[in-house]
């Protein structure tokens, strides 16, 4: 089944937009948004639990989006919990 497109950041220009898409089959969302940088990596395991291994594995990103996109995240949750339900 094709990615569920939920939307991008109304306020980002053209080639940098944070973006949210659903992938139902996977239970997945699909987050694209700007680089976190390694400032923001350290103070983001700064508050990480015990045991939390520090620094991001190659195979994963930390990404950041804009607050004004909360509403295209709680409705990406909301795809996929109606999805689960199928």
């Amino acid at each position: 089944m094709p990615l569920a497109f939920i939307g991008v950041d109304p306020n980002s220009a053209v080639g940098n937009s944070p973006t949210v898409w659903v992938d139902t089959d996977k239970q997945e969302l699909l987050i694209q948004g700007w680089t976190a940088s390694a400032d923001e990596v350290a103070r983001c395991y700064e508050s990480a639990p015990p045991g939390h291994e520090e620094g991001v594995p190659a195979h994963e990103a930390l990404v950041r989006i804009p607050a004004r996109m909360v509403r295209m995240m709680r409705e990406a949750c909301d795809v996929l919990e109606r999805a689960d339900v199928r």
